[in-house]
């Protein structure tokens, strides 16, 4: 059997989880939840009736799609984590102007599998997909008419960044799309405890085994040895970060091993994978003033849980 051990060692998956891991407070980034299977638990996650973010967001799209229809126009759509596009057909049924389609995910199987369904779909698109994590550094196909790029951002993604790296974030997409591009982004609102407890704690246990599929994810790729007996799912909100959090805590004291490299674990010490920060309407349009876009269009749905914002990047 070959020994792949430092060729592990040497994959930045590898590196971010023992950094985050030997931090006092451990920490592993959420972006590593989408592997194959972690990908399709999320989709699963998105028609749980306590889920109210895709349903809500997806109505509200729904509705809108005249009024998105005219804003968008022609130009070139960008998708961040774009999983199974299912919103952004949404968007393409209601306009088949849209100039083509770049669909950026750190899944590759997921991307060919979505991108293929898509080609199926509408045959006239022109796809041009990406597989990349957006948080870095990556190229844009190059495009041959004057058209203005939009980014689409749906599912309140932009709640797993905290306050300073959703500034940098917006910063990175006001760059990207350059004067007279948009953002078309979801944002979950602040709302009462109980619904947001309920959306991330469901009772048929997915978002559970979403949370713990990080750990079999390190164990099938990074040679770990997690029993996931030893962990259980945790999500809390904290109310005066305006966040839900997610863990995984220990059970137990015990150590792990990941490519030979020992993590000790104290009973009840946890991992924290995820957060989920929530935006009032006018906290997100001061971060996106803050960030050089210009709040043009707003819309919220009737039970206040969810909002779309259009931002541009205006004329300096």
């Amino acid at each position: 059997m070959q020994d792949n051990t430092q060729e592990i060692s040497d994959t930045i998956f590898f590196k971010d989880v023992i950094s985050g891991l030997s931090l006092v407070q451990k920490y592993i980034q959420p972006k590593y939840f989408y592997d194959e299977k972690g990908s399709l638990l999320f989709d699963r996650i998105c028609l749980l009736d306590e889920y109210y973010i895709t349903r809500t967001e997806t109505a509200l799209l729904k509705e809108k799609a005249e009024e998105i229809k005219k804003i968008l126009g022609d130009q070139h759509l960008i998708e961040f984590g774009s999983g199974s596009s299912t919103k952004t057909r949404l968007l393409l049924d209601s306009n088949p102007d849209i100039a083509s389609y770049i669909p950026i995910d750190i899944s590759e199987k997921h991307l060919e599998a979505s991108v293929k369904d898509l080609k199926y779909s509408y045959p006239n698109l022109i796809i041009n997909p990406i597989c990349a994590d957006f948080t870095t550094k990556f190229t844009l196909p190059k495009k041959n008419d004057n058209k203005k790029y939009s980014v689409f951002f749906p599912g309140s993604t932009i709640g797993n960044f905290n306050k300073n790296e959703a500034r940098n974030f917006l910063l990175m997409v006001a760059s990207i799309i350059g004067t007279g591009g948009g953002l078309l982004i979801g944002v979950d609102i602040k709302k009462d405890p109980e619904t947001l407890y309920n959306a991330y704690n469901d009772q048929k246990g997915i978002t559970a085994a979403f949370n713990l599929n990080l750990l079999t994810r390190i164990n099938n790729e990074l040679n770990g040895n997690f029993d996931l007996k030893n962990f259980k799912h945790e999500a809390r909100y904290e109310k005066n970060k305006g966040r839900m959090e997610m863990h995984l805590i220990s059970l137990s004291e015990h150590t792990v091993l990941i490519n030979n490299h020992p993590v000790s674990f104290k009973k009840n010490e946890s991992i924290h994978t995820e957060n989920s920060h929530k935006y009032t309407v006018e906290e997100f349009h001061d971060l996106g003033n803050a960030t050089g876009f210009k709040p043009t269009k707003t819309w919220v749905d009737k039970e206040n849980l969810f909002s779309i914002h259009y931002l541009t990047v205006p004329n300096n």
